[in-house]
């Protein structure tokens, strides 16, 4: 039959009576038999017109979302990209490429994970622990699907392509909940064996599976139509406004800028603006810059909504720090066995309870002080959690005074 639907009408006409039949209860398992033998490849901006047509045609867009993993399913691995562009390093496409294979890494440890506290009779708390980890790296992914609703949807609507987007972000919301359900299953001290297994049937597989289909989803549909639809200038719009928002366990490292376009210099960037005005003295955003990252310290801002805002970039680094954690919850950053202490220090940070929390560790040959300090503005509110962290190992070890002129030499650590 596949000679006989050679042209784009005839195809989407085709594609519609499928998923419509989806619509009315038919088995996944038939329509993807009868999609194979009459439409043998379908081009990725069909499906998205076929999309758009159902909703404007009066089917509900909650009804499209619930068809949605279903017609995905069934169209899996038999939408032609032959015809999508190529992607330039550092694009914001490949960024999330990029972003969709670490995620991909995470959902496969998991899953191997899963099946190896399947096998075993007894639950072991250290491979809960685990578990919960990698489940709060995934939820990493809500930057990603951010970048998309925010950045990326607009300018799809402003070519007229309204349906899908809409579709996609309600799969974005079912799979927040998802992953916001599994971390709080996880979370439950004492789970037995057979509350394990029922949430890994019902939950844990399910999300893992979830997040997965979403990259094919994006890959297969949404970003070869994208690449097609948006200017280079509207990619660049997004390209600069994506480091607000945060990047998912990944950090770019090439930069994209369209052909004649430029990065903008810092001396621009200052130029652009006033300089930074504080009481006390002024600076622009150069001498800000050198001022933070000179500072011999860790500095990690986490903001009133406890997302992590800024870290400095200094030379003498104690923890690694990449912008991949930028927007981030900070519970999320920190290992599973001691969310309940960051939660403790916000905690009491938002109350008033306390202002400062210092901690001390032995960290190979660095001896550490880490402190957090509650920011509040005049008025005694809560602002943000500031950390800081400095090898404080160099001060245990002074003796007498140092009182004429002599540079230390930079130690080789």
């Amino acid at each position: 039959m596949s000679e006989l639907i050679d042209n784009s009408r005839q195809r989407k006409a085709r594609l519609k009576e499928l998923i419509l039949r989806l619509h009315a209860g038919e088995p996944e398992e038939l329509i993807r038999e009868e999609l194979l033998k009459s439409l043998s490849q379908i081009p990725y901006g069909e499906v998205v017109e076929v999309e758009q047509e159902l909703i404007s045609e009066g089917l509900p867009e909650s009804e499209v979302l619930r068809l949605c993993d279903a017609h995905s399913a069934v169209l899996e691995g038999k939408v032609d990209l032959s015809g999508s562009k190529d992607i330039p390093p550092g694009h914001p496409v490949d960024i999330m490429i990029k972003e969709n294979r670490e995620l991909k890494k995470v959902t496969a440890q998991a899953s191997e994970l899963l099946e190896k506290m399947e096998k075993s009779s007894d639950v072991v708390h250290k491979d809960i622990f685990s578990l919960l980890g990698l489940f709060n790296q995934l939820y990493d992914v809500d930057k990603h699907y951010l970048r998309k609703e925010y950045l990326l949807f607009p300018f799809l609507e402003k070519h007229g392509v309204t349906g899908p987007p809409k579709v996609m972000w309600g799969k974005h919301d079912e799979i927040r909940e998802m992953l916001k359900g599994s971390i709080a299953a996880l979370r439950i001290e004492d789970i037995s064996g057979e509350e394990l297994a029922a949430s890994a049937q019902l939950l844990l597989k399910p999300t893992l599976k979830a997040v997965e289909d979403m990259t094919l989803k994006e890959e297969e549909i949404m970003f070869p139509m994208s690449l097609d639809t948006l200017a280079d200038t509207e990619w660049l719009d997004i390209n600069r406004q994506s480091p607000e928002i945060g990047f998912c366990l990944y950090d770019p490292h090439e930069k994209w800028f369209p052909e004649g376009a430029e990065e903008a210099s810092l001396d621009e960037l200052q130029k652009a603006g006033p300089g930074i005005l504080l009481p006390s003295g002024s600076f622009n955003i150069e001498e800000l810059l050198a001022i933070l990252n000179t500072l011999p310290l860790d500095m990690t801002f986490v903001d009133r909504n406890d997302k992590v805002k800024y870290f400095s970039q200094g030379e003498e680094r104690i923890f690694q720090r990449n912008r991949a954690i930028l927007n981030r919850d900070v519970r999320h950053c920190h290992p599973p066995a001691s969310s309940h202490i960051v939660d403790k220090i916000i905690e009491d940070f938002k109350s008033g309870k306390e202002s400062r929390a210092p901690f001390w560790i032995q960290l190979g040959d660095k001896f550490v002080h880490i402190e957090y300090f509650a920011l509040r503005n005049e008025k005694g509110e809560y602002l943000g959690t500031l950390e800081v962290s400095h090898n404080v190992r160099h001060y245990r070890e002074l003796e007498g005074e140092q009182r004429i002129l002599s540079y230390a030499k930079k130690e080789q650590t």
